[in-house]
């Protein structure tokens, strides 16, 4: 058995399991390997039932002193119960509909129960639905794992077991010097540790081994790719700086980031190199204004200019807000999306064709086949993190190398920027127009519902629209509402007179489409959603936001969600509602009301060293990382990036022979976001 052995001929799995597998991006021992736990469970540490702190997951080691019995309560559901003791003290068990308990855990046998203990005044010390498994061997930390509903974290903690009893050791790759130097331990004690930590001691330096891995290899491949970049000359030089002419023509003052930002792109775009810069500002920082001056400036030298949006209605937005850009200007514009009619599809490629057309803006409609271009110029995407390099580069082949300009509204702090998007350079927008009202900010326990819910409604009534937001939900977990259970209680419940609209990633492409634009047109009042709406549409209308269950986004992840309300005349309100009280969440919490400066909130992300959630779950338009964190893991992402700049600096395509085993690790962690 080897890395590249298909899962299903692992023992135990088959062809059915396979399929489950599979679906968790589990296709050989190789990816099952590199499946890393989600969490852990220390069972490695047993206290006795009396000594056992309350509502914290601990391990209990226990004898079952009867068979548990089965109570039916309504719905045609049962408890079941059952006492364990130690030998000293004496808990109750409890089960919910797990028919078969009574068959798997056996009177007079001694086994190890995980799970919170509580106290009820009646039936002193309880545990409800614990792990448990014989008290055959010592305890240990135990892997959780994510999982489906086909399969669970205890089966893969079995396949991963059965696949290190088979593999001898595993081989490294990295050179020797790289290890030592930087206080590494080797790759076979990385994995078997990783998995089956021997103590959080040996956990934390597989860690930090694994992510040193990623963060190199990611580091690697950016600079290769800027090295391509760097060997390319492109066709569409400018000649003539007009942003003095531009500038005339708006009704609104440039602020001096803005200004700058565009310099140092025209800049870019002066020289023989086509440009590859990234512009990072918060919302409402001026960004379209920037792109706005860069087009005029290409289509007065002759080249068109092609901007791609993440939605069909962002994208309609952005048409919109240009046609009144260059409303006095022979700037002509068209409008590229996979809804238009055949017509209207046919006219704008016959306009971009002639060459009679300046600007397209689209979404992936602007990429495909029959899409051709006069003299394409210039290439925007909108919100980097939902566009992939190799979806920027198909929009650039549609030119002579043109120029690519990327805009995201994700404040990073510039230092971890340039190391993040090493194939790009990098504009700050660090000021925001005069004007812009902050949106006061409020964090509450879940107990004030009833007058959240009358909060909100005054907003409605008076004609505003609002968000409630729910976080997305793994299997298993009960202490959550998802976000469809929570639009049925508000839309039949306290919002059943009001239009309320329900929005999850989930959903078909064409019903987003159809729930945002009945958001942006004021059809629905109220929006319940999931993160989907991070990037959204541009609504001045959205005014109150309520945050549910907040402890669960990272900071900067919140700051993007109260970015989608403020954008209007009105006085806007984001409400926090959260019960957790650990000193993590209150300190997000305490940062969020003070302040709306996304590049302070990016900057204490990494001081209070959270999760960083910069990205969701998903970094888009990065290869995606399995462990490390660009904002908290700096220390590591220093190593790696110098040790990074040292290979490439003997070896700019990893060609050599010495760096094969390098190679095949960028291959592997680039494949599907950069296709190299």
């Amino acid at each position: 058995m080897n890395f590249s052995t298909e899962i299903r001929y692992l023992k135990g799995v088959g062809s059915v399991r396979a399929e489950g597998l599979h679906k968790l991006g589990i296709d050989t021992v190789g990816a099952l390997l590199r499946y890393y736990p989600r969490a852990y469970e220390d069972w490695s540490k047993v206290y006795t039932i009396r000594e056992a702190p309350l509502n914290e997951n601990i391990c209990i080691k226990a004898t079952v002193c009867d068979t548990p019995s089965k109570v039916r309560i309504k719905g045609n559901k049962f408890i079941s119960k059952t006492t364990v003791t130690d030998g000293v003290g004496l808990m109750t068990l409890t089960f919910f509909n797990n028919k078969y308990i009574n068959t798997m855990l056996k009177e007079g046998e001694e086994y190890y129960f995980f799970g919170k203990v509580t106290m009820n005044r009646y039936a002193g010390r309880e545990m409800a639905s614990p792990v448990f498994q014989k008290a055959q061997k010592d305890a240990k930390i135990r892997p959780i794992y994510p999982q489906n509903s086909a399969i669970n974290s205890k089966f893969i903690e079995k396949c991963v077991e059965t696949a290190f009893a088979n593999i001898d050791e595993i081989p490294e790759y990295m050179p020797e010097r790289m290890i030592s130097g930087n206080g590494l331990c080797p790759l076979d004690y990385t994995i078997r540790n990783i998995h089956f930590p021997e103590s959080y001691q040996a956990l934390a330096k597989a860690r930090d081994r694994l992510i040193f891995d990623e963060l190199f290899a990611l580091e690697l491949g950016l600079l290769s790719i800027k090295n391509r970049t760097h060997t390319l000359k492109t066709g569409c030089i400018i000649k003539k700086d007009f942003t003095d002419e531009f500038v005339r023509c708006l009704p609104f003052k440039l602020t001096g980031a803005q200004t700058r930002s565009i310099g140092e792109a025209l800049g870019d775009m002066k020289r023989d190199e086509p440009m590859n810069r990234l512009l990072q500002g918060d919302v409402g920082s001026g960004k379209t204004a920037v792109a706005a001056a860069l087009i005029y400036t290409m289509a007065k030298n002759g080249f068109q200019s092609a901007m791609m949006a993440p939605t069909e209605v962002l994208a309609e937005q952005h048409y919109a807000t240009f046609q009144k850009l260059f409303k006095d200007t022979d700037i002509k514009i068209v409008l590229l999306t996979g809804s238009m009619k055949a017509a209207e599809k046919k006219a704008a490629k016959q306009a971009l064709a002639s060459g009679e057309a300046a600007l397209a803006i689209g979404t992936h409609a602007l990429i495909q086949q029959d899409v051709e271009y006069n003299s394409l110029g210039l290439v925007i995407t909108d919100e980097q993190h939902r566009f992939g390099v190799a979806q920027r580069s198909s929009l650039a082949a549609k030119g002579d190398n043109p120029h690519i300009y990327v805009m995201s509204a994700t404040p990073i702090p510039r230092t971890l920027a340039m190391m993040m998007y090493g194939d790009l350079n990098v504009s700050v927008l660090d000021e925001l127009p005069p004007g812009r009202k902050a949106v006061e900010t409020y964090q509450v326990g879940s107990e004030y519902h009833a007058r959240i819910y009358s909060y909100i409604k005054k907003y409605l009534d008076d004609g505003a629209q609002g968000y409630v937001v729910c976080p997305l939900i793994e299997e298993g977990e009960l202490d959550i509402t998802p976000a469809e259970e929570y639009y049925k209680i508000l839309s039949q419940g306290e919002f059943a007179d009001y239009r309320v609209g329900l929005l999850h990633g989930q959903m078909k492409p064409a019903d987003k489409e159809r729930i945002m634009r009945d958001f942006a047109n004021g059809v629905i009042q109220l929006l319940v959603s999931t993160v989907v709406i991070e990037v959204g549409v541009d609504v001045p209308n959205a005014a109150i936001m309520v945050i549910e269950n907040a402890e669960r986004f990272g900071l900067s992840q919140l700051h993007q969600l109260r970015g989608r309300i403020g954008r209007g005349e009105r006085k806007s309100t984001c409400v926090l509602v959260s019960d957790a009280q650990n000193e993590e969440a209150t300190a997000r919490f305490r940062v969020m009301c003070e302040t709306s400066d996304g590049f302070r909130i990016a900057n204490e992300d990494l001081r209070l060293r959270g999760p960083g959630d910069f990205f969701g779950k998903r970094q888009h338009g990065l290869p995606k990382l399995a462990l490390a964190d660009i904002l908290t893991d700096t220390e590591l992402l220093m190593k790696a990036q110098r040790e990074a700049c040292a290979v490439i600096e003997n070896d700019r395509d990893l060609s050599k022979p010495e760096n094969a085993k390098l190679r095949r690790q960028v291959d592997y962690m680039f494949r599907e976001s950069y296709g190299i």
